[in-house]
């Protein structure tokens, strides 16, 4: 049953870490309904769940019914992902689809889960401001960059609120072997990046913004002051006190 005093969110890709930890975290803080692909174990039920393919759109749309806000994190997350064999469908249909469903549903606002892949060009000697041009290095980096321009034309064209986040190295088993000095920098932890979806879901009137989602690393990959301007942001997590001093191979 909804609750007419909370927010009414659809998570795409729930079935994730990303997703699955955001419910852990405040599943109980919103009205979730919890998607992913069919054949997705989605790990709940206190909440309502759908499967569906996101490259259908009418599909999407009718997930999106009586939605508030989407937080749309369903995609290929691999750097290595294949065109055709996945990222066509994915991250490119898949996202258009996130942002015309919610259009179309009548949603008030899209938070997209782009990637530190869309600016990963850049070099490691100053932090990437959130106004400098992308300059992605895979194909995974370009679809994000995708996600991004639409957020701008829907936000811009029509009126969707859109906030893109770009997600730097989410908490993994992986990262304590390769606790590089870079790594460390892009570093977020589950309980930074949680705060900062909740800030995107629940700032007011703001109609479009591409925000850093890291820690507050003692090197950062990403600079912050855009996203703590944008959403009152407060990181607390370091991952270079979390994993101590980097790795050198």
């Amino acid at each position: 049953m909804t609750s007419p005093s909370k927010t009414r969110l659809l998570i795409t890709g729930a079935a994730g870490r990303i997703g699955t930890g955001f419910v852990a975290e405040y599943g109980d803080r919103y009205d979730l309904r919890l998607a992913d692909r069919p054949g997705a174990a989605i790990a709940t039920t206190a909440h309502e769940t759908v499967t569906f393919d996101i490259a259908d759109l009418a599909a999407f749309l009718t997930a999106c019914a009586g939605i508030d806000v989407v937080l749309h994190l369903a995609a290929d997350p691999s750097p290595e992902a294949e065109f055709y064999d996945s990222l066509l469908d994915s991250n490119i249909k898949g996202t258009f689809n996130a942002f015309r469903a919610a259009r179309d549903a009548g949603c008030r606002r899209v938070i997209f889960a782009s990637s530190i892949h869309a600016v990963g060009g850049y070099d490691a000697d100053t932090p990437i401001s959130d106004d400098r041009p992308v300059k992605p290095l895979n194909l995974y980096g370009a679809s994000k960059t995708w996600g991004e321009s639409l957020a701008h034309v829907f936000a811009h064209s029509e009126g969707l609120s859109s906030i893109a986040v770009r997600i730097g190295a989410y908490e993994a088993p992986w990262i304590k072997d390769h606790a590089t000095a870079l790594n460390l920098s892009a570093y977020i932890s589950p309980r930074d990046l949680n705060q900062l979806f909740v800030r995107a879901i629940e700032i007011p009137d703001l109609p479009f913004a591409i925000v850093h989602g890291i820690s507050n690393n003692r090197v950062k990959r990403m600079d912050l002051t855009g996203t703590i301007a944008a959403l009152g942001y407060d990181p607390v997590d370091d991952g270079f006190a979390i994993y101590g001093e980097p790795i050198t191979s």
